[in-house]
């Protein structure tokens, strides 16, 4: 009964042409009722039955999208499509749909190897059928209006968002399914299913090779190599003819690979010519049905050889014994131990573009593993020889293998952020199409127009979707770089997403109470796989909140939605981008994706842990900081250093500027209503705080220029140019100004003479010194952290309190450094005890929470009696 009660939908009433019951029941279930379920459980899921196929569509939301896989297990198959379907919601993060997965059975095949052209007939037989039957019972759209289904009655809410993509089994099938769609008159159209005969092609694109390279190469650029620069050995999975592994490895012209296989064929090459064997991959490429076997094997170096998989032994030679890092003696091993010498070659990089799992942890089984085809040949995590892998096939490792091999040093991050750009691009395409769809239904374009207008994209699309992967990469690197310190807020960081972004820690393999532990003995913190899922799941209940939220509506977010289509798109469509079907949905993704990847994956929760602001509030308040900060510009100059300087210095660059979103985010909560006048605050803060970060050096004066001008010097010497040195070194001081606008606003004064008795007072009492001692004060829980806040936050009150009275009790006109010492002079009474204070406090080498407090306190007091009146 619980079955029934938690079906809302079915198609069994409908009738075919003939008024016939149709020869296929579907039925939409809301699995998250049904306790019976195992977990993970959907939000839905369509179940379809026919006589020629079974089929189960499972949807984490009601704007989703995820491949559609011809599954060759009768019994489970929704078993397989419930581990695929988890995996999928957590490469969506980056993206505007959650993660959706479907998988069909075809129960009427004939023997392929009778005739394949049959059996090959019945797959889409049952591929169309099992389409239809999800469009049964899926709403309609035209125009704003949603339209239900004939003969359908809803337990449930309008649902007119169903998407579908290529999978195992189904890479040719998007025209057919756009067909079926169009037979339905689907408002989706040829956007039903992405990558058919006019949408972008993967394998063209060589987009999902592409954007797992910006993750090999920002590994290598941590290791101080540049991969299109200098020559590096590669071991691989898969073939020339293949996408993932084909394009990838015609990504550098300084490849050296010296081994690879596939399910047919090993390829041996221990000491290749970077040139030669480069132009002879070309070759295969583009070489129709390539195999290793169509390698010119007189381009192979000393000792290498190219053998079958079938074959009983492979002979080694001494030139690959010593590349692959074999034992002396060794002559010649069976193929499944030649291959897992390959995989733990001591190269640097192992590049997978294939199917299937080979690497696992020592803690857990082949059976474990559910990838008995390659139980032989599969090694564990910790017996990787590689500095980097690079993961542009799915499940190429575990999880905890991939846990394993960081924690014996290997560069790695899951498959979700490294192949996420096939998904990303084919959900680009979607979203163009929706856009176009109204043009040209009204006849101001044509399909053929429409279809040109796609492809003339094509680069922008790919550039927009890199730029994912290339700040993924970033804001993980950034993450490592923490592990230790902020170790404790992640631990608390994974307690609030397991409470608010459906996280199961135990799922995803994340540390338990044992193991953090262990690595806090250690001086460890999290991995980049691990960190790999935070930043899903910080994205995922980011835009569940926001989803629900005023936020996407609010004026200022209009132009966030244009940014996001290409600009030949943003010019044809005008006014019409705003009446965009997912418009909500399109500007949440935008503003989740700034947030984690340039505030960092705790910034989101940290915010709501120290102010007790919504995740709305936030949000509006790291939109108006990074406009009035103009974080864009920033970032792309610390982008530019790429193998100019190393990466170390980079992620300085990043995290002082992460460090002023915190603060700049912070203030506008406590200082500022930004529920609807985000507009009106850019506007205020923008022009006086940009005005006055270039002359950030005339501002500050004695100790505080000083310091400033030693971080000019550090950034400088490690080869950041003078102007990003100077910008990087006024970040902090970049947040006072928010204080200095204010005040000038409020008192009427000149921003600059504002700005001048601000910076006079720090340095007259030393405040940058108290504001060190607060930033070293240890954070080993919440309240610690929040205590070190909040002291921030008063000793910045105190600033801004004593600019305000000097501002207003002192001769107008003068020089800011006069205007202090003359109310100094004034107050002369009441500094005794207060400098009393500071010397003490300033003589300590670490001083605690306590003698901090005390003498926050006593500036507190001398604000107070600086600004008596007579």
């Amino acid at each position: 009964m619980s079955v029934v009660g938690a079906a809302v939908r079915t198609n069994f009433y409908q009738r075919d042409e003939d008024g016939q019951p149709k020869a296929r029941v579907s039925v939409k279930l809301l699995p998250r009722e049904l306790s019976l379920l195992p977990e993970p459980r959907p939000a839905f899921e369509i179940w379809v039955y026919a006589p020629r196929v079974e089929g189960s569509h499972l949807r984490f939301g009601a704007v989703a999208r995820g491949g559609l896989r011809w599954s060759d297990r009768r019994e489970d198959f929704r078993t397989e499509v419930l581990g695929l379907v988890k995996a999928q919601m957590v490469k969506n993060a980056v993206i505007v749909p959650t993660g959706s997965k479907g998988a069909f059975f075809a129960k009427q095949l004939p023997d392929p190897s009778v005739d394949r052209e049959a059996w090959l007939a019945e797959g889409k037989a049952a591929y169309t059928t099992f389409i239809s039957g999800l469009l049964d019972i899926t709403d309609n759209r035209q125009g704003e209006e949603v339209v239900a289904p004939d003969r359908v009655l809803r337990y449930d809410d309008d649902d007119p968002y169903l998407v579908v993509a290529a999978d195992k089994g189904t890479a040719t099938f998007s025209d057919l399914a756009n067909s079926v769609a169009r037979d339905y008159g689907f408002w989706l159209d040829d956007a039903f299913a992405s990558g058919g005969s006019a949408g972008y092609d993967h394998k063209e694109m060589g987009i999902t090779a592409r954007g797992a390279w910006e993750s090999v190469k920002r590994h290598f650029r941590e290791l101080g190599l540049d991969t299109q620069a200098e020559d590096f050995t590669v071991v691989g999975v898969g073939d020339m003819g293949g996408d993932v592994f084909g394009n990838g490895m015609l990504l550098s012209e300084h490849i050296r690979l010296v081994a690879a296989f596939d399910h047919r064929h090993i390829f041996l090459d221990p000491d290749p010519d970077a040139e030669r064997s480069y132009a002879e991959r070309q070759r295969l490429f583009e070489l129709p049905r390539s195999s290793w076997a169509d390698y010119d094997t007189s381009l192979l170096s000393e000792g290498g050889g190219i053998h079958p998989r079938s074959a009983k032994s492979v002979p080694v030679s001494p030139q690959v014994r010593e590349r692959l890092g074999l034992p002396e003696g060794t002559t010649s091993l069976t193929p499944h131990e030649l291959l897992r010498a390959i995989l733990s070659a001591p190269v640097d990089l192992l590049w997978n573009g294939g199917i299937g799992t080979y690497v696992k942890a020592s803690t857990e089984t082949h059976a474990d593993i559910g990838d008995r085809s390659n139980d032989a040949i599969r090694v564990d995590g910790r017996d990787l020889r590689v500095r980097v892998v690079g993961e542009g096939g799915n499940l190429g490792m575990s999880q905890l293998g991939r846990i394993e091999a960081a924690l014996h040093g290997v560069h790695v991050n899951t498959d979700a952020i490294d192949n996420s750009a096939g998904v990303d691009s084919s959900d680009h395409e979607v979203n163009i199409k929706i856009a176009l769809t109204p043009l040209v239904a009204d006849g101001a374009m044509t399909m053929e127009e429409r279809n040109e207008l796609l492809e003339s994209m094509t680069e922008e699309v790919a550039a927009k979707v890199l730029r994912h992967n290339y700040e993924q990469n970033v804001l993980i690197g950034n993450g490592r770089s923490q592990r230790e310190v902020m170790a404790p807020v992640h631990q608390r960081l994974i307690g609030y997403l397991r409470e608010t972004a459906g996280l199961d820690p135990a799922l995803e393999f994340l540390p338990d109470r044992k193991e953090w532990a262990r690595r806090e003995r250690e001086g460890l913190g999290l991995t980049s796989p691990e960190f790999s899922v935070l930043v899903a799941y910080a994205k995922l209940g980011l835009k569940d909140a926001l989803n629900d939220s005023e936020l996407p509506e609010d004026p200022a977010m209009t132009q966030t939605l244009v940014n996001y289509f290409p600009g030949p798109l943003q010019e044809v469509a005008g006014e019409r981008l705003q009446a965009h079907p997912l418009r909500r949905q399109i500007v949440v993704n935008e503003i989740a994706n700034a947030m984690v990847n340039r505030g960092g994956v705790s910034f989101a929760y940290r915010a709501v842990d120290e102010t007790g602001a919504t995740l709305t509030q936030i949000a509006r308040a790291f939109h108006v900081v990074r406009a009035v900060f103009d974080m864009n510009t920033f970032m792309a100059q610390v982008e530019e250093l790429d193998n100019e300087v190393d990466t170390d210095t980079q992620t300085e660059l990043y995290l002082e500027f992460r460090r002023l979103i915190d603060r700049g985010v912070r203030w506008f909560l406590n200082n500022r209503s930004l529920s609807s006048r985000m507009e009106q605050e850019i506007e205020h803060f923008a022009g006086p705080v940009q005005s006055l970060v270039p002359v950030m050096e005339e501002l500050l004066q004695g100790t505080e220029l000083d310091r400033w001008q030693e971080r000019v010097d550090w950034a400088r010497k490690r080869g950041v140019p003078q102007e990003l040195a100077q910008a990087y070194a006024s970040l902090l001081d970049s947040y006072s100004l928010l204080d200095v606008t204010e005040l000038s606003m409020d008192m009427d004064r000149d921003v600059r003479e504002v700005a001048e008795i601000y910076f006079g007072v720090s340095e007259a009492f030393s405040l940058d010194d108290l504001l060190t001692h607060v930033s070293n004060l240890p954070r080993p829980d919440r309240w610690s952290s929040l205590a070190r806040g909040a002291m921030r936050d008063d000793i910045y009150g105190v600033m801004r309190g004593l600019a305000r009275t000097v501002a207003e009790r002192t001769t107008p006109g003068s020089d800011s450094v006069e205007r202090v010492e003359e109310w100094m002079i004034e107050n002369r009474d009441a500094l005794v005890r207060t400098s009393q204070v500071l010397r003490t406090v300033g003589a300590m080498e670490e001083p605690s929470l306590a003698p901090l407090s005390v003498a926050l306190r006593t500036l507190r007091g001398l604000v107070r009696q600086g600004s008596a009146t007579d």
